[in-house]
């Protein structure tokens, strides 16, 4: 199997996309989980403060990213990860929202990738009543994770896609979303 793709998950200090405080992505090499990167990250100016309700979903405070890196250090160390792979997010509106917003507000460039969703390829494959992460990772019997962890969302959805994958007969991510019906985009042309 060809299967090769970053699966990336955020979690935000606030409402605001453009206040990314951590980050997991899990790569995929041949179908295979290969390796993983996850950091906590300070978000950046003017939307580093965090939300009651926020810190309620994903558990982090502001004293937990206080010796982070920056946004600008995270975005460094994530590009160099990726190392141009395909990016797949469940609910990549969310997730690529936060990556565009958050390169804007530190005006730097914007890598040349291209993204695809995990969670709309997920109701082309699955009869489910619902398909949030969550539900989606344990119909496939991958129950047993932290759910609003980047890192642990991050792998549940690079599982997802494995699976997905495997039941279409697919054996590369342009095969699974030409067969989902799915367009992949480009980071950089696309809009979210």
């Amino acid at each position: 199997m060809s299967l090769n793709f970053t699966a990336i998950d955020f979690e935000t200090a606030n409402g605001n996309p453009s206040s990314p405080c951590a980050v997991g992505l899990v790569k995929v090499a041949s179908g295979k989980i290969v390796d993983s990167y996850q950091t906590l990250i300070q978000p950046p100016y003017p939307h580093d403060w965090f939300d009651k309700f926020n810190i309620k979903v994903h558990g982090i405070k502001p004293q937990d990213v206080a010796t982070a890196p920056s946004w600008e250090q995270a975005l460094t160390e994530m590009v160099a990860f990726i190392d141009g792979d395909d990016l797949i997010a469940h609910n990549a509106g969310f997730d690529m929202g936060v990556l565009l917003a958050s390169i804007k507000t530190i005006d730097a460039e914007v890598p040349d990738l291209r993204y695809g969703c995990s969670l709309i390829m997920a109701r082309k494959t699955y009869n489910l009543d619902s398909y949030r992460l969550n539900q989606v990772a344990y119909a496939i019997g991958h129950e047993e994770f932290d759910h609003h962890d980047a890192l642990a969302d991050s792998d549940a959805c690079a599982r997802i896609v494995i699976h997905m994958a495997d039941r279409q007969e697919v054996e590369t991510l342009d095969d699974l979303a030409k067969k989902t019906n799915h367009t992949l985009k480009n980071l950089r042309r696309d809009p979210i």
